[in-house]
């Protein structure tokens, strides 16, 4: 092999000889260590510090504070945890460990039936295989040699992964643990400092319900003990926040057996819904859309022109009405279309914002239903934006203007923009994607605002840009989403009349802002706790009477209240004072009116805020316009 050209962080360019490892290569200053250097990339791509280099490129070095970083630092302590594993229980059979989102996990199909009480011997396990020191050492094999050593070491899922594979493989060895894997992974098993088992689950082989079900343990490691103690305590945060327990407490919604992943939602959860509902169309209206609504049930051949039979039937219900095939939608764009197709449109009438509340079914398996996280029956605020060629780039950045002031109301100051490009599987031309994809990144650059190419993850019909928000515990939702269709409208031979006065094939701009309105409610629990901004309260305020004395102008408060449209209750239980507050402060009623004798008899009523206490005697009027004021301008806290 001839010599190597590099390109070194700074610009400066070496030859490498054969044989020589990024290692070699490292800049003076840095070292390799669990907060330094943990791996290499080459050309964007990771590369261990110690494999041979193949081919030249930019080579620079990174550590846990970058995704590539913290991808081969939890990839590799799932090793280390599956090693603990190994030798704690022998009789175990390994089947799959990838990083994930914050840590990794590791599927285990083993006659010890695992639980939190395993965990403390694992951990311990895991630090003394930390403390050996043990090189993570790739080699590569060829399919048979492959075959023939996890055969020996009668490992029959990695058996079973290397004869789907059917190619040449590589495997990582740390120490007498051998696991097959493309890597990449850190270089020692010393570099892996705290970690911390999470938890253990049920999951079926591959994913697949017919297949039989491993234990999943599920972990997180950090380089330094303060990051894993913020890491836990975030966890301990997100679990108190968790909308399914919160949606119990408050009475908001329920799940039932009769209806698998559809939300039953109770009165004070549907005052949320109708809130948010108020609010999306008073905007949408302001920003020039036309409402609009299509039917659930829809002939198949629709989804045979849409080209969402060929690309999402699996995720699609159908059934037979008089001898015909129909589907439930899954997505509300081809009922726009028809729309659309319904007039003779011209240029003048574009561009045609389409917007609906739709309800949409797609099917999820059991296992991944989650809350109002994910569901089977969901309503998307969805919208078409139907647009001339020359239209995009304006109208696309409308929409991310109209997004991040709508996130805004809602209380979200930060957010992440990803540009999704062409997936494998898809409809259309490069040609056609080549300008779908050109029109939202120049958008986006004409608007100043910075994103990430996300290749690959783009919907079959179009490239998209997806808006991340981060919420009050640092976790980031991805919400809002403008997608750019070029074939969806040419499928369905929609036409306007240009200024030429021929017929042209309009542009198609799929879009959501909150995306899922369940999911949406589901994160405003979590990131305000379940204690809402009054506006989307379902109990804005709280009257309580000291004694039946006070009874009778606690009504009539409450009355008042009512009367300006503001949601108010009664408590008129026959309980003490104390017991009505704590209950007002558990069920995070945002405020309180105590009203005693000295109240009612100058018709005024002491208020308190939640988590402010006690702000001072004042009338009705005041609380009124107090309250008013707050609601009109959506104050968040």
């Amino acid at each position: 092999m001839s010599e190597l050209l590099l390109e070194l962080e700074g610009g400066k360019s070496v030859s490498a000889q054969p044989g020589q490892k990024p290692i070699d290569f490292l800049p003076e200053g840095k070292e390799v260590g669990a907060n330094g250097v943990l791996s290499s990339l080459l050309d964007g791509a990771i590369w261990d510090l110690h494999r041979p280099l193949i081919s030249g490129g930019k080579l620079t070095f990174i550590g846990f504070d970058s995704p590539e970083g913290k991808f081969v630092y939890w990839h590799s302590a799932a090793h280390l945890m599956a090693h603990a594993i190994k030798e704690l229980w022998p009789e175990s059979q390994l089947a799959i460990g990838p990083p994930i989102a914050d840590g990794f996990y590791y599927d285990i199909d083993s006659p010890h039936v695992f639980s939190q009480e395993d965990f403390p011997a694992i951990e311990e396990k895991m630090r003394e295989i930390a403390k050996r020191n043990l090189p993570l050492v790739r080699k590569d094999l060829k399919e048979d040699a492959a075959l023939s050593l996890f055969r020996g070491m009668g490992e029959m899922y990695k058996i079973e992964l290397i004869n789907d594979l059917n190619e040449d493989l590589t495997v990582y060895e740390q120490g007498n643990f051998v696991d097959l894997c493309r890597g990449p992974h850190l270089d020692r098993t010393s570099r892996i400092k705290h970690f911390k088992i999470l938890s253990v689950a049920g999951a079926y082989w591959r994913g697949d319900e017919k297949n039989k079900m491993l234990q999943r343990l599920y972990a997180t490691a950090y380089p330094t003990k303060e990051m894993l103690d913020e890491h836990l305590h975030r966890l301990e945060e997100a679990a108190k926040r968790d909308h399914r327990k919160l949606g119990k407490q408050l009475d908001l919604f329920s799940f039932h057996g009769e209806s698998p992943g559809a939300v039953f939602f109770h009165p004070r959860g549907q005052i949320i819904w109708d809130e948010i509902t108020r609010y999306w169309r008073d905007k949408h209206a302001q920003f020039g859309y036309k409402e609009i609504r299509t039917p659930f049930l829809m002939n198949e051949e629709l989804w045979h022109k849409s080209g969402h039979y060929e690309h999402y039937r699996e995720n699609m219900y159908f059934s037979e009405v008089d001898e015909q095939s129909y589907a439930l939608k899954p997505m509300n764009c081809p009922g726009h279309c028809l729309i659309f197709g319904t007039h003779q449109v011209s240029y003048r009438d574009l561009p045609l914002k389409l917007c609906e509340l739709g309800t949409v079914h797609r099917y999820e398996k059991s296992g991944v239903l989650h809350g109002l996280f994910r569901v089977r029956v969901f309503t998307q605020d969805d919208a078409h934006i139907f647009v001339t060629p020359e239209q995009i780039e304006e109208e696309v950045g409308k929409v991310v203007k109209f997004i991040f002031d709508m996130y805004r109301d809602f209380g979200f100051e930060e957010f992440r923009v990803e540009l999704s490009t062409r997936p494998e599987s898809r409809v259309g031309s490069d040609e056609v994607w080549d300008k779908a994809e050109s029109a939202l990144a120049n958008a986006l650059k004409q608007l100043g605002v910075e994103y990430k190419i996300n290749p690959g993850d783009g919907a079959f019909y179009g490239p998209k840009i997806d808006f991340h928000i981060k919420d009050a515990i640092g976790r980031t939702w991805q919400c809002g989403t403008v997608q750019c269709d070029f074939s969806m409208p040419a499928r369905f031979d929609l036409e306007y009349v240009g200024a030429d006065g021929q017929r042209h094939t309009p542009v198609m701009l799929h879009r959501a802002l909150l995306g899922s309105m369940e999911r949406f409610i589901g994160i405003l629990i979590e990131n305000y706790a379940g204690d809402l901004p009054l506006w989307l309260s379902p109990e804005q305020i709280r009257i309580l009477p000291v004694s039946d004395k006070t009874i009778e102008y606690a009504a009539k408060v409450t009355d008042d209240l009512k009367s300006k449209g503001i949601r108010a209750s009664l408590d008129d239980r026959n309980e003490k004072l104390g017991f009505k507050i704590r209950d007002g402060e558990l069920n995070k009623i945002p405020y309180m009116a105590v009203i005693g004798p000295k109240e009612a008899e100058s018709e005024q009523l002491s208020l308190r805020r939640r988590k402010e206490g006690d702000l001072g005697s004042m009338s009705v009027a005041e609380t009124t316009e107090r309250l008013l004021n707050e609601i009109r301008t959506r104050t968040t806290h």
